[in-house]
């Protein structure tokens, strides 16, 4: 074992929702607001000049901006940080080649409520730990005569005790799909393992299956949204009962929705980093959907019809992605993101680019060198060879074998675990 500083990242909720809610409904959308102050000035400045300020470039052009003042200066700051690193993320891109590449869209009035991430660093937040409650700013717009904070009273898991925590560097107000929490992101000393292993997996995160494995040695996994579906269902039926979205019952729905989720997202992260210990798994390497809900070529919201919108926007990817890396860092295993570009529509095993060979949800079919797989699985091992591309002696029986049939582990909601499903013999 072995001492590690490592960053953790602790999701708290939010025990006087109904008192703090229009604050940080505001706040959130005023962070929204100067995110498109700054979309407008970087798309100004890259039209006429063929440049893109950076962010120190773009809170100075932007400093007196009335927007700016909606929020803490350094939570404003931040907004325009992560602008900039979005724009010169699609320039990365742009400069490699990838001519379909867009730059950051704009958080768009469009939607029924805009709700942005909004982070408080060091001078933005008091902690008191002593009675779980932190004190948020707002910016000089939205200061009250009575008021110039927003004082949260928290809860974290019964294991995280933030007391003990000797660095906690951000505070950040995060919109959960129906209502606010906070993630303390801190700096912490723990023991991790040394690595199990030298093997590589790739993990593909998607609307069908959660996720989808592709080790190294020739083998892979799946991992289907059956629990998180049902759930989707059980929870819309009774909020659709409920007299109003904000009444005590539809809360009560609410808060036990994002209770199962969240215990779903948890015991999936500790299996698959328990699988990957088991196989001598030392490196993870899992898709990057920051894009996943904008399409290739307009940068518009993509439409994966009625069902299909109503599951991916109910899920927390980013939150599923940072508790894998922390368990996994406890195991001594890497996690690497890598972008997920092409991966569904291009061939694992000859690398072949058609996106009419994904012929069905399920199925993908190369039409050059007739490899049947599973969709997710291709895309799975594509991820990984991005990372630690195959062997030659790998490549040549994958076809109709390991790629197309998977084992498949169901979660049991009565015991609250994951087990293989039986596989029916005839």
């Amino acid at each position: 074992m072995a001492k590690q500083v490592v960053t953790r990242t602790y999701t708290a909720s939010i025990r006087n929702q109904p008192q703090v809610q229009d604050d940080l409904d505001a706040l959130g959308f005023a962070a929204s607001k100067l995110w498109n102050v700054g979309r407008w000035t970087c798309s100004r400045i890259w039209d006429e000049i063929g440049h893109i300020p950076d962010h120190t470039e773009l809170t100075a052009y932007l400093k007196t901006h009335e927007r700016y003042d909606d929020l803490h200066s350094q939570s404003s700051q931040r907004v325009l940080q992560e602008l900039a690193e979005a724009f010169n993320g699609w320039y990365g891109k742009r400069r490699n080649g990838d001519t379909r590449a867009n730059p950051p869209g704009y958080r768009k009035h469009g939607d029924d409520h805009p709700h942005s991430t909004v982070t408080f660093k060091a001078a933005g937040f008091k902690l008191d730990t002593q009675y779980n409650r932190v004190r948020l700013s707002k910016g000089s717009n939205l200061k009250e005569y009575w008021s110039d904070f927003i004082l949260c009273t928290y809860q974290t898991r019964p294991d995280v005790d933030l007391s003990t925590v000797e660095n906690v560097q951000q505070v950040k107000a995060v919109w959960a799909g129906n209502e606010w929490e906070l993630h303390f992101v801190c700096k912490v000393e723990v023991e991790v393992s040394e690595s199990p292993g030298k093997q590589t997996v790739g993990i593909d995160l998607g609307i069908n299956n959660f996720a989808a494995l592709a080790y190294e040695d020739g083998h892979s996994e799946l991992y289907p949204l059956n629990c998180l579906k049902q759930d989707d269902y059980y929870f819309s039926k009774g909020l659709a009962r409920c007299d109003n979205s904000t009444s005590e019952q539809a809360t009560r729905l609410n808060q036990t929705k994002s209770a199962r989720r969240t215990h779903y997202f948890h015991t999936l992260s500790k299996h698959i980093v328990q699988r990957c210990v088991e196989e001598s798994v030392g490196t993870i390497v899992i898709g990057d959907l920051s894009g996943i809900r904008e399409d290739d070529e307009t940068d518009e919201s993509k439409n994966w019809g009625k069902h299909g919108n109503l599951d991916l926007h109910s899920w927390a990817f980013d939150r599923f992605t940072e508790l894998l890396t922390y368990k996994a860092e406890m195991e001594g295993i890497s996690v690497e993101e890598v972008s997920e570009r092409d991966t569904s529509k291009s061939c694992s095993c000859c690398d072949r680019k058609q996106k009419a060979n994904r012929v069905e949800r399920g199925l993908y079919v190369c039409d050059e060198c007739e490899t049947v797989a599973n969709a997710d699985v291709n895309g799975a091992e594509n991820i990984r060879q991005k990372v630690s591309p195959s062997s030659p002696n790998l490549s040549v029986n994958r076809s109709n074998g390991w790629l197309a049939q998977p084992s498949t582990f169901l979660f049991d909601t009565e015991t609250g675990a994951f087990a293989p499903q039986e596989r029916v013999t005839s």
